[in-house]
C-alpha cells in the first residue's frame, strides 16, 4: 500500500471502533492481519529494545528516535545500547528529536512505540495521535493527571488504537485473578494490600545533593531534547542512565515504577475506578525534588454499584502489609485481597501465578478454577496493540482502561511526594484539602512542547 492509503485504511478502521472501547474485549471487523505495519520506535534503549524487537519479528521497523546514541550502558545492563540497535537495523531511519521523526515521516508510520523516560511520554504520544498515528506508551502512561486525561481524550478524538505497557495485564494470572473473583470465589473484597521492594539499586539511589550539581555532558547526549518540557537543569548522572526515576521532575518513584503492575489485576477485576481519597504515612520528611525510601499509601475507593468500598495499601521500602495466617515471610513485591470468602495472594510485581491462601483451600473449587471465560492474549501487549491496528481485539490497557489506572497511581504519587493526605474530587479534577497542589495535576510545560489544550475547550 502507499502511505496515505494505508494511512487512510487504519484511520478509518480505528475510528469504526473509537466508540466500542468501554470494555477490553470489544472485536472490530477491519483490514486483513496479513497487512504488515510501519513501526517508529522513540526511545530504544533498555524497555525500547523490547518494542523493537517485536517491530522487527512481526512488522516493518522504519524509523528509530533516540537522545543518546552514544549511550554507555553500566557493566550489569543486559540491554544494547541505542547505536548498537541502530547497527543491527540499518534500514531503519535514525533521528534524535521524535518531533522532526513524525515531521518527516508521519504519513508513513502506523504505529508508534514510546519508552522515554516518564516526563517525556505525553509529548511524544500527542504527537503522533494527532497525526492519527496508533500508540503504544510504556507505563506509567504520563506524568501528570492532566495528561493522562487528555491523552484518553486524544484516543476519542483522533480515531486511534492505544495500549500502554504493563506487561501483566495480558498474563494468564491477571485473567485468572478476575475470573476467580467474577465467579465468587472470593465473595466481597473490601480490602487490598500491595507492596514492592523498590526503591533498590540501580534504579533509585539517595543523591549526594539537591538539586545535583552539574557536570560536562556527554558527548552523544542531546540533555536538551532528554529533559523536553519540563524546567531545564544542569546534567548529572545522577539522572542518566538509571537514576531519574527517583527525581520527581522525570520520574513518578516507586509507585510509578511498580504500580502499574501490581495494582492493575485488584484495579481490573474489582472494578475500582477512581478513589475519593488517599492517605499517607511517611517514614522520613517528604521531598520535593526525590522521593523517600519508605511510605504508605492508603487508598479509599467508594461503592460501584452492589459492590462495597474497597480500601486498598500501597507499600514501598520497608513497610509491610500483615502477614497471612500461616505465612512466615512475604516475598519482595506482591499483593494479596482479602475477601468475605476466600483470599487471593500473588507473588510478584506481575500476576504470574495467583492462588487461594492458604493455598490447599483451591481443591475445593477445581471445578470453577478450570473455566477460562476471558479471552487470552498472546504475544504480550505490543504485539496486542499490532493485532488492535490490523483488525483484531482492541487492546486490554487502551487508554479508556490505563488513564483511570495510571491516575489512580499518580494520586498516590502525590501524596508520597507532598506529605498531605488527598480528598480527590475526580469529577472536578481537583484536590479539594489542598488547593495548593493544582500545580502538581496539571504541570508547567515549557514552549514548544504544549500539546492537547484544544481538547478541553474554552
Amino acid at each position: 500500500m502507499k502511505a496515505q492509503t494505508r494511512r487512510s485504511f487504519l484511520k478509518t478502521s480505528s475510528t469504526i471502533a473509537a466508540g466500542s472501547i468501554a470494555f477490553p474485549y470489544v472485536s472490530r471487523a477491519t483490514g486483513s492481519p496479513n497487512e504488515k505495519l510501519n513501526v517508529a520506535c522513540i526511545g530504544i534503549g533498555h524497555m525500547g529494545m523490547d518494542a523493537v524487537n517485536h517491530a522487527n519479528n512481526s512488522q516493518n521497523l522504519v524509523a528509530l528516535c533516540d537522545v543518546d546514541w552514544a549511550a554507555v550502558n553500566p557493566s550489569d545492563w543486559k540491554w544494547a545500547t541505542p547505536a548498537e540497535i541502530a547497527a543491527r537495523n540499518p534500514h531503519a531511519k535514525k533521528y534524535s528529536d521524535f518531533r522532526e521523526m513524525l515531521h518527516d515521516m508521519g504519513d508513513q508510520i502506523d504505529v508508534v512505540t514510546v519508552a522515554t523516560p516518564d516526563h517525556t511520554h505525553f509529548a511524544a504520544a500527542m504527537a503522533a495521535m494527532e497525526l492519527g498515528i496508533n500508540v503504544f506508551v510504556q507505563k506509567p502512561l504520563a506524568h501528570n493527571i492532566w495528561q493522562t486525561r487528555t491523552l484518553q481524550k486524544a484516543m476519542e478524538k483522533y480515531g486511534v488504537q492505544t495500549n500502554m505497557g504493563n506487561q501483566g495485564h495480558t498474563f494468564e494470572g491477571a485473567r485468572l485473578i478476575v475470573e476467580w473473583y467474577q465467579a465468587g470465589i472470593l465473595g466481597e473484597v473490601r480490602e487490598v494490600h500491595c507492596w514492592t521492594d523498590r526503591p533498590i539499586l540501580p534504579w533509585f539511589a539517595k543523591p549526594g545533593a539537591v538539586p545535583a550539581p552539574g557536570q560536562p555532558i556527554p558527548e552523544g547526549l542531546h540533555w536538551d531534547l532528554w529533559q523536553g518540557p519540563v524546567a531545564h537543569r544542569e546534567y548529572s548522572d545522577e539522572y542518566l542512565p538509571t537514576r531519574w526515576r527517583g527525581w520527581w521532575d522525570y520520574g513518578v518513584g516507586s509507585l510509578g515504577d511498580i504500580g502499574c503492575h501490581t495494582l492493575d489485576s485488584p484495579f481490573w477485576a474489582l472494578e475500582l475506578g477512581l478513589p475519593t481519597a488517599v492517605d499517607v504515612e511517611l517514614i522520613e520528611e517528604p521531598d520535593d525534588d526525590y522521593t523517600v525510601f519508605n511510605a504508605h499509601v492508603i487508598y479509599h475507593f467508594p461503592a460501584r454499584g452492589d459492590k462495597p468500598p474497597v480500601t486498598l495499601h500501597w507499600y514501598e521500602g520497608k513497610p509491610r502489609p500483615p502477614l497471612l495466617p500461616g505465612m512466615t515471610k512475604l516475598p519482595g513485591n506482591g499483593m494479596y485481597m482479602i475477601g468475605s470468602e476466600e483470599t487471593l495472594f500473588c507473588e510478584g510485581m506481575r500476576p504470574k501465578s495467583p492462588m487461594l491462601w492458604p493455598r490447599e483451600n483451591m481443591t475445593k473449587y477445581k471445578d470453577i478454577l478450570k473455566k477460562r471465560p476471558l479471552p487470552r492474549v498472546k504475544g504480550g501487549p505490543i504485539q496486542e496493540l499490532f493485532r488492535a491496528v490490523q483488525g483484531g481485539p482492541v487492546a486490554g490497557s487502551n487508554f479508556s482502561y490505563s488513564a483511570p489506572l495510571t491516575e489512580v497511581v499518580l494520586l498516590g504519587g502525590l501524596a508520597i511526594r507532598t506529605g498531605k493526605n488527598i480528598e480527590w474530587d475526580a469529577a472536578k479534577m481537583e484536590v479539594t484539602n489542598h488547593p495548593d497542589l493544582e500545580r502538581y495535576i496539571k504541570e508547567p510545560t515549557l514552549p514548544g512542547w504544549e500539546y492537547g489544550e484544544d481538547l478541553w475547550g474554552s
